[in-house]
C-alpha cells in the first residue's frame, strides 16, 4: 500500500513543512485539502493553477526531490447543503478540485456525500437516524432525489476529467453505510464514484471496516487510517449517539463550516473518541484493515488523519505512522 497524511492537521504550518514532516515519519504522501469544511492552506492559488501552467509546475515543484507525492486532494463538506450559501460553495469546490486533480496529475477527489434539508423550502439539514415512520421516509424520498441528481451530474463531470470522487461514509451524510453507497450507484449509474473507506466512522457505528471493503470491493478507491476508541462508561448509559455536544463562543478558538455554521465542542463525558491509531485497535487489526485493501488495490492511498486531541500534532502522526507501518509490513508478509 502507499500510506500518506492527510494534511489539515498541519494547516499550521507551510506545505514544503508539512511535507518534511511526512517524510520525518517514514511515509510518502500528502493529501491536500481544497476546499470545503476547510480553507485550502496549502493551496491557496487554485484558480491560478487552473490556468496557468507555469503556476502549476512551480506548485508540483515543491514536491521534487523531497520523495513525497501528491496523495489526492480532499475537500470534504456538504454540497448538498440547503442554504445555498454553503451547498453552493461546496458543489463548486467538489467541481474545482475535480478540475485541480485533472490539472495536478491526481486521480483521486475525496469528499462527502452530502445531506439536503427535509422538505423544499428547509434552511437546515436533516439527518434521519431511524426511519421508522411514514413521514421520515418521506423525507428520505426528497433528499435522495436531490442526492441521485447532483451525484449523476458530479458522475460524468468526474468520468470528463479522468478522476474518481471518493465518498467518505461519513454519518449525518445521506450515504454513511454499504447500503446507501449500493443505492447511489443503482439511483445514478455512477462509474466515477466510489468509497473513501475511513475506519473511524464505521467502528462506532459497530459496523466492521475490513467487512464493508471485502463487501463493497472495487467500489473502495481510497482509504484513511483513523482509530476509535469507544468508552464503555459512558456508551453504556448515554449510547453512541449521545447528543451532549456544547456551542462554542465567538470567543473561543473553533471550526468555521460554512455560512454561519460551526463545530461543537466534543462532550466531555464523551461515549466514544477519535484517536491515534492503536489506540482504540491494535495493530493486527490494522494489519487486516490493509491486507483487505491490499486484496482490493495494492497501490491504493491510505492516509492517516490525526484528530485525537490527547497528543500534539507532530506525535499523534508519529503513533498512528509507527502502527500503520508495522501493519503494512505485516500484511505484505502475508
Amino acid at each position: 500500500m502507499k500510506l500518506g497524511v492527510y494534511n489539515a492537521i498541519l494547516h499550521d504550518r507551510t506545505l514544503p513543512e508539512a511535507i518534511d514532516v511526512v517524510q520525518s515519519i517514514g511515509l510518502t504522501g500528502i493529501e491536500l485539502n481544497t476546499g470545503g469544511f476547510l480553507p485550502p492552506a496549502h493551496i491557496p492559488n487554485r484558480e491560478e493553477i487552473l490556468t496557468s501552467d507555469a503556476a502549476r509546475d512551480e506548485f508540483l515543484g515543491q514536491f521534487e526531490g523531497t520523495g513525497i507525492s501528491l496523495a489526492g486532494l480532499n475537500c470534504n463538506g456538504n454540497p448538498l447543503h440547503p442554504k445555498s450559501l454553503i451547498g453552493d460553495a461546496h458543489a463548486a469546490d467538489v467541481r474545482r478540485s475535480i478540475e485541480l486533480a485533472a490539472r495536478l496529475g491526481q486521480d483521486r477527489v475525496v469528499t462527502m456525500s452530502g445531506l439536503p434539508g427535509g422538505e423544499s423550502g428547509a434552511t437546515v439539514t436533516n439527518w434521519i437516524v431511524n426511519a421508522w415512520n411514514s413521514a421520515a421516509l418521506d423525507v428520505l424520498d426528497y433528499q435522495w432525489d436531490i442526492a441521485a441528481e447532483f451525484w449523476r451530474e458530479m458522475d460524468r463531470f468526474a468520468a470528463d476529467h479522468g478522476v474518481k470522487v471518493a465518498l467518505e461514509l461519513h454519518p449525518q451524510n445521506l450515504v454513511f453505510n454499504s447500503a446507501d453507497v449500493h443505492k447511489l450507484i443503482e439511483l445514478t449509474g455512477a462509474t466515477h464514484v466510489g468509497v473513501e473507506l475511513d475506519a473511524s466512522h464505521l467502528f462506532w457505528q459497530q459496523m466492521d471496516p475490513v467487512a464493508v471493503v471485502r463487501h463493497l470491493s472495487e467500489l473502495v478507491i481510497h482509504a484513511a487510517a483513523k482509530d476509535v476508541r469507544v468508552n464503555p462508561e459512558w456508551a453504556n448509559l448515554n449510547g453512541v449517539l449521545d447528543n451532549s455536544f456544547r456551542r462554542l463562543s465567538p470567543g473561543e478558538p473553533r471550526t468555521h463550516l460554512g455560512g454561519d455554521e460551526w463545530a461543537n465542542a466534543w462532550p466531555k463525558e464523551s461515549a466514544w473518541d477519535f484517536v491515534a491509531l492503536g489506540k482504540g485497535h491494535d495493530t493486527a487489526f490494522w494489519t487486516e484493515f490493509l491486507r483487505a485493501l491490499r486484496d482490493v488495490d495494492p497501490d491504493m492511498w491510505v492516509n492517516i488523519e490525526h484528530e485525537d486531541v490527547s497528543l500534539s500534532r507532530i506525535e499523534g502522526l508519529e503513533v498512528s505512522a509507527t502502527v500503520l507501518c508495522e501493519a503494512n509490513a505485516a500484511a505484505e508478509r502475508r
